[in-house]
C-alpha cells in the first residue's frame, strides 16, 4: 500500500516485509497425472518434499517459483473439465521465449489452447491459454514486451520506463529507492536483493534445486 506523506510517496509502514512469490498450491484429482503434467509440458522439476506431510502430494520447482501439488481428498467434488478456455478465469502466467515453438510444441501434444493478442500503445502481447488436467488455467506469453511502469512514477514524466516484464526485480528496486529518497532516507548499497538463479539437475542426479546469489547488476528471467 502506498500513502501520500508530505507530498512524496512513502511505503505504508503495516506492509508485510515480502521478499518473492515462493509457490503456487494446486489441490489435484490425481497427483500423478498433475505431476507429469507440469513437468513434461512445463518443465518443472520434481524436487523432495517434507517427509513428515501425511497426505498425499509432490512438489516440483522450476522458473524461480514453486508447485505443490495436494492430492484432492474427495477427487470426485472436482471439475473433470471446464470446457471452454475463458483467458479471464484464475491463472498462472508464464513468459517464454518463442511463442511459435509453444503454440508448435502444444498442437503436437493434442492440449487444446485459445490464443489472446494485446495491444498497448503500439507494443504487442500475445497470449496463449490452456488447462492442466484439473482445468486450472495456464497461460504462456510475451508480456516482457510491456514496459513495467509503477502508477506512481507514470505521473512524474522524468521517471523512466522499466523495459520488460522480466525486469521486475529491477523495477522493485529502483521503486524502493524511490520511496526512501522521497521519505529522506539514505538507500544503502546492500539494500538491492541479490537475484536467485537456479541450476536445473540432469535427470541422473538427485532432484535437487541449488540457488546461488549473484550480482544485483545482472537479473536474469528464466
Amino acid at each position: 500500500m502506498l500513502v501520500k506523506k508530505n507530498n512524496s510517496t512513502a511505503m505504508a509502514a503495516g506492509v508485510l516485509p515480502l521478499a518473492s512469490l515462493n509457490h503456487i498450491s494446486i489441490v489435484c484429482r490425481s497427483v500423478e497425472a498433475s505431476l507429469r503434467f507440469y513437468a513434461d509440458v512445463l518443465g518443472f522439476v520434481p524436487i523432495r518434499r517434507p517427509g513428515s506431510f501425511d497426505f498425499d502430494g509432490a512438489w516440483l520447482f522450476n522458473y524461480g517459483i514453486g508447485v505443490h501439488l495436494l492430492q484432492s481428498e474427495d477427487p470426485g467434488s472436482l471439475p473433470e473439465n471446464k470446457g471452454e478456455i475463458n483467458p479471464k478465469d484464475n491463472h498462472i502466467s508464464f513468459q517464454c521465449e518463442s511463442m511459435v515453438a509453444v503454440e508448435r510444441r502444444l498442437k503436437e501434444m493434442g492440449i487444446p489452447y485459445v490464443q489472446r493478442c494485446v495491444e498497448e500503445g503500439g507494443i504487442n502481447v500475445d497470449q496463449i491459454f490452456f488447462h492442466d488436467p484439473d482445468a486450472f488455467m495456464i497461460e504462456v506469453c510475451n508480456c516482457d514486451n510491456l514496459p513495467v511502469v509503477p502508477l506512481a512514477a507514470a505521473a512524474d514524466q522524468r521517471a523512466p520506463a522499466v523495459l520488460g516484464a522480466c525486469k521486475r526485480a529491477a523495477a522493485a528496486v529502483g521503486v524502493k529507492q524511490q520511496q526512501q529518497q522521497s521519505s529522506g532516507g539514505a538507500v544503502p548499497s546492500s539494500a538491492a536483493p541479490a537475484a536467485a538463479a537456479q541450476r536445473v539437475p540432469s535427470a541422473a542426479q538427485a532432484p535437487i534445486v541449488r540457488v546461488a546469489e549473484e550480482s544485483t547488476s545482472h537479473i536474469s528471467c528464466a
